[in-house]
């Protein structure tokens, strides 16, 4: 039997979003291992019938411009595993596994980035420095008979000189959402009408820019409130600390709840999802949203704009734009109709794209071909 090694940055990660596809690739005929950062979740990996294998990665590793010590733990890992393929997911393992699986003389990669990140979003020297040498790494010095790419817009691509025609190229709708556990209900009761953002706690997020548009439509009469999960993420250089999302939800119509473990329970218990990402993989959370039925208001960026059609099933918005987004909270607050018919056309598209069948049916149909 064939052995697949999924690369992961933290266990949580994985067991969120990729233990479908895990599961879908077992049936293929392949012997599926996992190395990952271990903290709550190794068990529920295992559960799954996957090895697990803990490795000390840190997403921090990817900003410094030498990660040697990451790169030389994942040789050692993919030596003593000695997977037929080897899965990466997420930017910082597409670069430092691919290299790593390279030097350890693997030859049949597929390369998951879900999205570009702080990388693709901030403008520091280092940042700067870091693109053009990632560009050139993944879509040519690790391109090859067999690499395969896996994205999940149809725009990161071209950041890697990499076309759509290329056959080595999968795109897929997210992780994929389960819509039985992700199921229609109706929205609660109004006033207030209630926004959710379901998220790291992230400025690159918009995290500050939602809680401006909310004030802004509530100091107009708008009868909102807002409330955010998620929790921050140390990791990420963007990241709000605790103190600054307390001061955050210090003011009146915003609520900061933390990360939260019954996502369906939240969408039931909202109106209106709400991300002003700066940029975006796919964002799993309007995927969500969307499956629950409710009408979303996000960045028209790369990403989101893959999840909402604007004016059909929510509202893109310019980022940075606080007024615009202010504007598109207060029409969907003030219009109860207006909200069911877009949640209805977001839950129909999920039903059309989204699901955890298409998506884990896609990445089985590339593994077929490995």
């Amino acid at each position: 039997m064939r052995k697949l090694l999924f690369l992961a940055s933290e266990d949580w990660f994985f067991a969120r979003h990729f233990l479908p596809m895990a599961r879908k690739v077992r049936t293929v005929g392949f012997e599926v291992a996992v190395a990952a950062r271990i903290t709550d979740h190794g068990t529920e990996i295992a559960n799954e019938g996957l090895r697990v294998v803990p490795i000390d990665f840190n997403r921090g590793h990817f900003q410094s411009l030498v990660p040697l010590h990451a790169v030389k733990q994942l040789i050692q890992t993919i030596r003593q595993e000695r997977p037929d393929v080897i899965h990466c997911i997420g930017l910082p393992l597409v670069v430092l596994g691919g290299i790593a699986a390279r030097l350890a003389g693997v030859k049949a990669l597929v390369l998951a980035p879900t999205g570009l990140g702080h990388l693709w979003t901030a403008d520091s020297k280092r940042a700067t420095l870091l693109r053009p040498f990632v560009r050139v790494l993944v879509g040519r010095t690790l391109n090859g008979k067999t690499t395969h790419y896996v994205f999940e817009n149809h725009e990161d691509h071209k950041e890697f000189g990499l076309t759509a025609r290329n056959s080595s190229l999968t795109f897929v709708s997210g992780a994929g959402t389960d819509p039985t556990v992700f199921c229609w209900t109706d929205e609660p009761s109004s006033p207030p009408i209630k926004v959710a953002v379901v998220s790291r706690m992230l400025r690159s997020k918009g995290i500050v820019e939602t809680v401006q548009a909310v004030r802004l439509a509530i100091s107009r009469g708008v009868n909102l409130e807002l409330h955010l999960f998620g929790a921050p993420d140390p990791s990420n250089p963007t990241s709000l600390s605790t103190e600054e999302l307390q001061q955050l939800s210090s003011v009146d119509g915003v609520w900061w709840h933390g990360y939260s473990t019954d996502i369906p329970g939240v969408w039931r218990d909202h109106h209106i999802a709400m991300l002003l990402s700066h940029r975006e993989g796919l964002p799993n959370s309007l995927v969500e949203a969307a499956a629950c039925g409710r009408p979303i208001v996000t960045c028209d960026v790369v990403g989101c704009r893959e999840v909402v059609r604007n004016g059909v099933d929510g509202f893109l918005v310019s980022k940075n734009e606080i007024t615009e987004a202010a504007d598109r909270l207060a029409e969907l607050a003030r219009s109860t109709e207006l909200r069911r018919r877009m949640g209805a056309e977001a839950r129909g598209r999920f039903l059309n794209e989204f699901t955890v069948e298409k998506v884990s049916e896609t990445i089985a149909s590339l593994y077929r071909k490995l």
